[in-house]
């Protein structure tokens, strides 16, 4: 009978946990197409058993409850979400300390459970801080002491440990609101006894006057105390801040809505970055472009030197002020810059003259002298510059603009008839002397002279020519021998040029000797005119 009895509670214990039946073909293929419509959204979602909808895209080990668990219960999402028993608990939003201690009636008589020495009953006898008594409270019944002031413990979370106003009670606010309304209906009665004394009198002032002075008397009430160093205070002298901003400029924070814009301080109520840096805008065109520009533009950099050069003083005991005496202050300000340029000046001569020097300051800059700088510059494996500055290209292995023999003027800078000269004299001789403007009369007188004489003789021929010019321009001498290089050069250039490029010889139209002055006066000699009419016979 036992064993029976054991089998029957046995069986009846594991009631509910049979394995679940095998489903048939037709219910599985059912099963899969409602899942299926489910996912598409064209059937609605399961329900769990408070209610919620069951997303269908989660798989069934995650929703679906084991059966060796319990096969009776539903698919649930219950055990994915916090679980309120295992949540931990915080003091409210409207608990804090015990501030003050709490009133209430002495206890006359002995309680239960309380010290047994000083009747109080937040402690027992052996953490009573009062002096051992002869005979307890708990015989007596008579001294008993107070409750001590017990605090509550508080359990913060991470916003209530950081909030400000965490334990602000209003009615704190609410007393000093109480408190200038009293004050604010003393003086409004003190002002009403004073007009009727005036009535009374006969001196009731004007109706303008009075008005003034109430402006003033609420002026009185918001005015701050400026202390800046320079100005002197007086006890008579009234000042007073007014609000100087207008009511139609717009926020900072609304000039730019794109969050990854110039950022402003709330706080300070300061946006340092120009709030349109990021739309392509000009700084010069826009209302406004950050605190630091209106800050670093115009006068404002020297205005705050100004302004700490009258601090400096007026700590030093001179009374100027940047307000008071502007003209006053910029006068010193600069006599103080021209007398510190001098002390600077005076003090670098003195150390030069005592231990020297001089050559090191008039030194070349030091990427001169070492042919090193520290400008990073990256090259490719070509040579070609990828980061950095480019190298600067040389204009001309020549010198340039330099300028000898009193000329103002470089070698070129004059062109005429085919002969390169001085633009300050006209001279067309490279290495002569600059004779200024009588040069250039007399080069003009010549030219005049000598082109009178051509047309007179009407002769034709270039010796002709030659014997005229030269009888009024000093050309050098020309020999025999200048004559027969220059009539040998020609028939050689002549030569080469018949030949072709190919067989002509390395270098050989480049002269890189200098001629003399021999050898220019048979070139120009020997040379052919296109406007020549007589160019034609030369060769015959």
């Amino acid at each position: 009978l036992a064993s029976e009895a054991a089998t029957q509670s046995g069986s009846e214990g594991i009631v509910g946990l049979d394995e679940p039946k095998k489903m048939t073909r037709e219910d599985w293929r059912k099963k899969k197409e409602l899942e299926e419509q489910r996912k598409l959204g064209n059937a609605p979602a399961e329900v769990d058993e408070e209610g919620k909808d069951i997303n269908p895209h989660i798989p069934q080990y995650i929703s679906s409850v084991p059966w060796y668990i319990d096969p009776s219960k539903r698919p649930t999402l219950k055990h994915q979400r916090p679980q309120q028993e295992r949540q931990k608990q915080f003091s409210a939003i409207g608990e804090w300390y015990k501030r003050g201690v709490q009133e209430k009636s002495v206890t006359t008589k002995f309680r239960k459970g309380a010290c047994e020495n000083c009747g109080a009953f937040t402690h027992k006898k052996k953490d009573c801080m009062e002096r051992p008594r002869k005979v307890g409270a708990k015989f007596t019944g008579t001294g008993i002491a107070p409750d001590e002031h017990s605090q509550v413990t508080l359990a913060l979370d991470y916003d209530g440990k950081r909030d400000r106003w965490n334990g602000y009670d209003p009615e704190d606010h609410q007393r000093i609101v109480e408190e200038y309304a009293k004050v604010d209906l003393a003086k409004r009665t003190l002002k009403a006894h004073r007009l009727q004394d005036e009535l009374a009198s006969g001196k009731l002032m004007d109706q303008t006057e009075r008005e003034h002075n109430s402006e003033d008397e609420d002026e009185d009430k918001y005015a701050d105390d400026i202390d800046m160093p320079g100005q002197n205070f007086d006890s008579k002298r009234r000042i007073t801040v007014r609000n100087l901003r207008i009511r139609e400029d717009i926020a900072k924070y609304l000039r730019n809505l794109d969050p990854n814009s110039a950022y402003y301080d709330p706080k300070t109520r300061a946006m340092r970055e120009n709030p349109y840096s990021n739309t392509g805008m000009n700084p010069d065109e826009v209302g406004y472009a950050g605190d630091n520009f209106v800050r670093y533009s115009g006068d404002t950099i020297t205005m705050a030197q100004t302004q700490l050069f009258a601090w400096e003083a007026y700590e030093k005991g001179s009374e100027v002020h940047l307000q008071a005496d502007p003209t006053k202050l910029e006068l010193l300000h600069q006599s103080y810059k021209v007398k510190k340029e001098d002390f600077k000046e005076k003090q670098k001569e003195g150390i030069l003259e005592k231990y020297g020097g001089q050559e090191h300051l008039d030194a070349p800059p030091r990427e001169l002298l070492l042919a090193q700088t520290e400008d990073y510059v990256e090259y490719s494996r070509h040579g070609a510059v990828i980061k950095g500055l480019d190298k600067a290209v040389a204009r001309s292995k020549y010198e340039e603009d330099v300028l000898i023999n009193n000329h103002t003027c470089i070698w070129g800078s004059y062109w005429r008839d085919g002969c390169w000269g001085y633009k300050c004299c006209h001279s067309m001789v490279k290495q002569s002397y600059c004779t200024g403007d009588a040069g250039i009369k007399t080069a003009v007188s010549r030219f005049v002279l000598c082109t009178k004489v051509l047309l007179d003789t009407h002769d034709r021929s270039g010796y002709v020519t030659y014997f005229f010019v030269s009888s009024f321009f000093p050309f050098p001498p020309v020999d025999q021998l200048s004559l027969s290089a220059e009539d040998k050069r020609l028939r050689q250039v002549e030569m080469m040029m018949q030949l072709d490029e190919r067989k002509r010889p390395y270098n050989s139209l480049q002269e890189v000797k200098e001629p003399t002055e021999a050898e220019m006066e048979a070139f120009r000699m020997k040379r052919s005119r296109p406007d020549d009419p007589m160019a034609s016979f030369l060769g015959q």
